[in-house]
């Protein structure tokens, strides 16, 4: 038996934060049935994606003593698992900031504010400026990124470095190009961190359409071979929770067969990533 882990594909309603808290723990309520210990969020599943003005960012944002925050914790106490998601947040100084956060029956445990910002996030969010944290929980020492940083392979290699075991990724993918999950170029890149890391990947993405864009809707979760071991069943707008099992933490394993190992063989005297 490993750690049952949950990848939620939900569909938030822009500017909508009661319905989209009440989706989002009513999916984690869900997860904790099906004997999830790890429940993974989409980006900004507290607002939506698509603001177009000053006003709709500002609204869109919420400290971190916020209801969403307050909202996941008492689920995460409720079943005693741990919940990763994102939200728009409000932070300290009051910037607006795309985050996530990870949360476990005990509270609020890190923040991670996305340092690679995609598109019109530009105008709205300020870049984070701090290394993605690795956060000891319950479930193993969970690496924490959001949706466009999982195309930086540092990003991905400082969390493995740190001592990651299972990297997360609360994402918005938008549908470009407009194929399968399974066959997407974006479930490739993640298989392919998996791989040649050997850290287990849990993406959590959206669907449905907002002001004209689409989403493709991945959520998945891939081992530290890089195989795919869940997907969603359905290629459409409808939200779905994708559950499997990953190795129990404690047992990453980077030996690549007898003869070579993908942390062992590294050359730092040569390459400075």
């Amino acid at each position: 038996m490993g750690l049952c882990t949950a990848a939620v594909r939900l569909h938030p309603r822009f500017g909508e934060a009661e319905v989209n808290r009440a989706a989002s723990t009513a999916a984690i309520d869900a997860a904790a049935a099906a004997g999830a210990r790890l429940v993974v969020l989409p980006e900004l599943c507290s607002s939506g994606y698509c603001i177009a003005t000053e006003a709709e960012a500002d609204s869109a944002c919420e400290p971190l003593d916020g209801p969403t925050v307050a909202a996941w914790t008492a689920a995460a106490r409720r079943h005693d698992l741990v919940i990763v998601g994102g939200l728009a947040e409000r932070d300290g100084a009051g910037q607006r900031r795309n985050s996530a956060v990870v949360i476990d029956a005990a509270g609020l445990q890190a923040t991670y504010r996305k340092v690679h910002l995609w598109g019109i996030e530009k105008r709205w969010f300020v870049a984070g400026d701090e290394l993605p944290p690795v956060v000891s929980t319950s479930v193993g020492r969970l690496g924490i990124g959001i949706c466009y940083d999982l195309w930086f392979p540092e990003l991905c290699r400082s969390l493995a470095d740190r001592g990651a075991e299972l990297l997360v990724f609360p994402s918005n993918l938008t549908d470009d190009p407009p194929i399968t999950v399974r066959d997407h170029v974006y479930t490739a890149v993640a298989r392919a961190e998996a791989h040649r890391n050997r850290t287990a990947i849990v993406v959590a993405d959206r669907c449905g359409t907002e002001r004209g864009a689409t989403w493709t809707g991945a959520a998945i979760i891939i081992d530290a071979t890089g195989a795919l071991i869940g997907a969603p069943l359905h290629d459409d707008d409808r939200p779905e929770l994708v559950i499997a099992d990953l190795p129990t933490p404690g047992q990453r394993e980077t030996a690549w067969g007898d003869a070579n190992d993908v942390v062992g063989d590294r050359r730092p005297d040569l390459f400075s990533v």
